[in-house]
């Protein structure tokens, strides 16, 4: 039976480093990038690094854990991914011991699964800069990237999430099946 892999955001980048990837046969993603701060949307960068990266570790290392529920932000994260996540490098095998990388690099390169990377082009985490850090660990994989204006989908302003929202079920969707 074949593989089809939909991920979005982190888990639209993930599919890698699982073992089981060489198994893959199509990954759709959504939205997915390797979360770096220099990738963030130019007019959004400032605010998403304070965010991220000032307000998320401090209020981490303050509380033992991130308290994303009460403030709306995502889920509450433990301590260590919530680090990771404030404090990674533009790398994403830097986050792992020496003896470890390769593995990692290998596990994405093992992919050679076709990957459709879709994103808005209102989506401030998977700008194409971000979309392209993520996709280039595939590099064995065929890749096509398309950021979508959101009047093409009907809509004023889609966003990281918007695209799962019903109203996108019958164009959107429907239109990935192809």
């Amino acid at each position: 039976m074949p593989l089809h892999v939909v991920g979005h955001s982190i888990g639209g980048f993930l599919p890698g480093y699982a073992e089981a990837a060489p198994a893959l046969s199509r990954i759709l993603t959504v939205g997915a990038q390797y979360a770096y701060w220099r990738d963030y949307a130019a007019h959004r960068r400032l605010r998403l690094l304070l965010k991220w990266h000032v307000a998320m570790p401090m209020l981490t290392a303050a509380l033992g854990y991130f308290p994303g529920r009460r403030l709306g932000w995502l889920e509450d994260l433990p301590a260590g991914v919530a680090n990771e996540w404030s404090f990674r490098g533009s790398r994403f095998e830097s986050c792992h011991e020496a003896r470890e990388r390769t593995e990692v690099l290998e596990r994405f390169a093992a992919v050679k699964a076709p990957i459709l990377a879709v994103a808005t082009a209102d989506d401030e985490y998977a700008t194409p800069a971000a979309m392209r850090r993520g996709l280039s660990y595939y590099c064995h994989s065929p890749r096509m990237m398309v950021v979508l204006p959101p009047r093409s989908l009907g809509s004023e302003a889609v966003g990281h999430f918007g695209l799962f929202h019903t109203r996108h079920e019958v164009t959107f969707w429907i239109s990935t099946l192809r």
